[in-house]
């Protein structure tokens, strides 16, 4: 699946090779390794300011056709040759480093006080005598071989030597754990080995300034794990620039296969390093945190995965590779982090617009997947052919791409205090903050700018593969079939009150949930101003997509207008504090409500949840009471108070068109559950204080408790004797037909629900004419509203479900498409309709 499928990545030729690209002035090419002896790094002009000792390459790019003259060839392996020699010596000076302290640890170790037993010292230092014999003989071999150049030069066969001595790297890389721990052990109980495994001397290049560096005992520990990866690297690259006819180039070859080999035997088994690599000072640079995010370059979106390293920030991608091979990733940019900075919204006023998808076509795509989901249930329930599952989970796995990259829309951005910035669109305000501590946590730390080698770039962007932690990019289709599906239904969230702040503020909170492989935010508590214990004690209700975590987010609200508005989709509020719950079906799907306390930076919040599965919520349950007007027919509703449409309709329809019609999300954003409940038990009783109630409620509030009438009428509004023509009617594919026949089954609808039904779309119709100030289109109200309308009632075309997930998505599908399609039709009046029942030929 994923060989062949271009993640929103650049152009690719047949090969898999990247289509060579026009640069930007100043940038250069960067290097990636492969495990192909044919493709070699391109090494980056980078080499000329590190002083790691590795030559300068010739600026001009390689890989051109004039350059596989043979003169030019042999010229770069010189230089390849000449840079590794002069890290040979470095990498010599290191393993005689730690031997140093050997002789006089052994002397010790036979006297009345040793400093560490003779069993220890055989741990600790296993295998670096001969490591270092090894290391010493191929260096003193080609040393004078590159000094005394010339074209006819062999020195295959020590490469050849050299790779045939692996073994003791297997034997040294099979202890190289319990070597760490025991060094560790007798650091913690020997004071005497703790100073001397602190500061070991290691000499500096010959011709350096540098005498001496200090460098740990667990950094040099390291060392050999990491020569191995660099030969092979060199080998590629001498490979590269030697022609095949020369006597060097089959030793070379099987130098490299053999190390290769080696690698990837041993990559399986380097665990307790699975997270450093060691930076050009000889620490050790740990991965600390890793992911997939959506960079804005060039305009256009693009998946990266970001590794953020010790000392550095670095944005990959995955190469395309050829079936069965390794995949390798490409490194697009990095940013040491002590040059990195996060500019203000008030700096970044002149980065790029972004362009924000609109909701419902994000919409479309979500009950796309969900149908493609309930078609490979079926396949697999009818044991249908695995390609047909394949191609269909292939479809689903773009589709869910496409969500993925264009969801996003807040900007996390990032600047090199020494040029470019970078911006990275985010689907959550969690994810941004937890990115941006991680990075300002590590800032506290001394760090040094520095520029990478290409050589150095190329051992990073390398050990990305086999460090990362977040392997698969965040798609359903990703997961295995064993895997939990998530939730599907609707949590029940109330949110009570918060304690630990320091000084009052005016504070609030958001909730956000997992949905398709990202998060989203869901709702969005009152500021409470002024205070460092806020009671909120507001109650939402969030639908669930195959969800499994809830994160609570505490702000603080910035009231300051210069920072407002700077951005679309830019949050200036300043979190301050966030925490994250794992959404078990099992402690989550009990009747009661199950109160918790999410703890987050030294703030406690309390809130309490439960869970009501979809069938559960589906269900119209009619009221008992037949005095009221949530869940009693409409008919009696209707004649009770010699209405045409109920009073509550029109009502909550008024209040909206007066104060709500220009609210962003209106009848998306949910309202306060509490709020709801106030103005349903009002009208339920018919309080003659129900108009000054509305016009003091919270839009929201109005907006779901028109909703929640709907919602709970015994039957749906469009009937249950009419839902399967509804069903039948909008899948027609003859425009005259569909027409004859959507229009037959509103003139079939009992009188109080058509006009009812007439009064509430030209409404929606209104209130979609303000989608440029209220962001909800024709089709973003038809996906609220289809479903609360169509649901037929419990009993009903119920009895063959399977999975509440499967029929959710067919059906809601067809449900928001019929509502869509009376709003997308000319004006319907009452009285037309009845006057053509001519016209109309078709029976129910």
């Amino acid at each position: 699946l994923l060989a062949d499928f271009n993640y929103g990545a650049d152009e690719y030729d047949a090969e898999g090779n990247e289509e060579p690209k026009a640069l930007p002035e100043g940038s250069e090419t960067m290097p990636y390794i492969d495990e192909s002896p044919t493709m070699s790094p391109q090494l980056s002009a980078r080499g000329q300011e590190s002083g790691d000792g590795v030559s300068p390459t010739p600026a001009d790019g390689l890989g051109t056709g004039g350059e596989r003259d043979a003169g030019k060839g042999l010229e770069m392996r010189k230089l390849v040759l000449s840079g590794f020699l002069a890290s040979e010596e470095i990498y010599i000076n290191q393993l005689e480093a730690l031997l140093l302290p050997m002789k006089p640890l052994k002397a010790t170790a036979t006297t009345s006080q040793p400093v560490l037993t003779l069993q220890q010292i055989e741990t600790i230092f296993y295998k670096i005598q001969d490591i270092y014999e090894i290391h010493k003989e191929f260096y003193d071999s080609l040393c004078p071989k590159v000094q005394q150049w010339d074209s006819n030069v062999t020195m295959g066969h020590l490469f050849q030597k050299l790779a045939s001595q692996l073994g003791v790297y297997k034997a040294f890389v099979d202890n190289y754990k319990i070597a760490l721990e025991t060094a560790e052990k007798c650091s913690q109980s020997n004071y005497q080995f703790q100073k001397i495994s602190e500061e070991l001397k290691v000499k500096g290049p010959k011709d350096s300034k540098e005498s001496h560096t200090s460098v740990t005992m667990e950094a040099l520990l390291y060392k050999p794990i990491d020569r191995v990866t660099r030969s092979t690297l060199v080998l590629h690259d001498l490979l590269k620039h030697t022609p095949a006819d020369h006597p060097d180039y089959p030793l070379l070859q099987d130098a490299l296969r053999i190390s290769q080999n080696f690698l990837s035997s041993i990559n399986e088994d380097i665990d307790p390093r699975r997270t450093a690599v060691t930076t050009p000072k000889g620490e050790t640079r740990q991965l600390v945190k890793d992911g997939f995010l959506v960079e804005l370059s060039e305009g256009s979106r693009k998946l990266r995965h970001v590794f953020l390293f010790t000392d550095v920030l670095l944005c990959a991608k995955l190469k395309k590779t050829a079936v069965g091979k390794h995949q390798q990733y490409d490194c697009k940019w990095y940013v040491p982090l002590a040059d990195l900075v996060f500019p203000s919204p008030e700096e970044s006023e002149h980065c790029p617009q972004v362009h924000v998808i609109p909701d419902h076509e994000l919409e479309d795509m979500k009950m796309k997947i969900s149908a493609i989901k309930s078609e490979v249930q079926k396949e697999k329930a009818n044991k249908g052919q695995s390609r047909a599952i394949e191609r269909l989970k292939k479809k689903m796995f773009e589709n869910e791409f496409w969500l993925l990259l264009n969801s996003p829309a807040i900007p996390f951005r990032i600047h090199n205090r020494n040029g470019k910035s970078y911006l990275f669109l985010l689907s959550s305000d969690y994810e941004r903050s937890e990115w941006r501590e991680a990075i300002q946590k590590l800032q506290k730390k001394d760090l040094q700018a520095f520029v990478l080698s290409s050589v150095e770039l190329q051992v990073l962007t390398g050990s990305c593969f086999k460090l990362r932690t977040v392997h698969n990019i965040p798609v359903t289709s990703n997961k295995d079939d064993d895997e939990s599906p998530g939730l599907y239904g609707f949590l029940h969230v109330i949110v009570h009150s918060a304690k630990g702040f320091k000084q009052s503020a005016n504070l609030y909170c958001t909730l956000e949930v997992d949905s398709f492989g990202y998060f989203v935010s869901k709702a969005k508590t009152r500021v409470f101003r002024d205070t460092t214990e806020p009671q909120w004690n507001e109650e939402f209700e969030i639908e669930l997509e195959g969800s499994q975590s809830l994160r609570i987010l505490c702000y603080e609200k910035c009231y300051d207008k210069t920072k407002v508005n700077k951005d679309n989709n830019e949050i200036v509020d300043k979190i301050m504090g966030k925490g994250q719950i794992q959404l078990d079906p099992q402690a989550v799907q009990t009747k009661n409500w199950h109160m918790d306390v999410i703890e987050m930076n030294g703030i406690k919040v309390e809130f309490s949840m439960k869970f009501t599965s979809r069938d559960m919520s589906l269900k119209r349950t009619p009221s008992k009471k037949q005095t009221g007007v949530f869940g009693v027919k409409i008919s009696v509703v209707t004649k009770r108070e010699r209405s045409k449409v109920p009073y509550i309709v029109r009502q909550c329809i008024e209040e909206v068109e007066k104060r709500g019609i220009e609210e962003v999300g209106i009848y998306r954003i949910s309202g306060v559950a509490t709020d709801i409940q106030a103005l349903k038990a009002v009208f339920d009783a018919n309080n003659k204080d129900i108009l000054v109630m509305l016009s003091d409620m919270d839009i929201n509030a109005i907006a779901g408790t028109l909703k929640l009438y709907f919602r709970e009428l015994p039957e749906p509004l469009l009937t249950d004797r009419l839902y399967p023509a509804f069903m039948e009617g909008i899948a027609l594919s003859d425009p005259a037909a569909k027409e004859n026949c959507m229009m037959h089954l509103l003139r079939s609808l009992p009188d109080p629900n058509l006009i009812t039904f007439l009064f509430l779309l030209e409404h929606l119709k209104r209130v979609a004419e303000k989608e440029p100030i209220n962001k909800m289109s024709l089709h973003n109200l038809a996906t609220v509203f289809g479903p609360t309308l169509l649901r037929p009632s419990e009993g009903e075309s119920k009895a063959h479900l399977t999975l509440a997930s499967d029929i959710w998505s067919h059906d809601v599908m067809a449900q928001v498409q019929v509502l869509l399609y009376y709003l997308q039709h000319p004006p319907i009046s009452f009285t037309e309709l009845k006057r053509n029942t001519l016209y109309f030929s078709t029976d129910v």
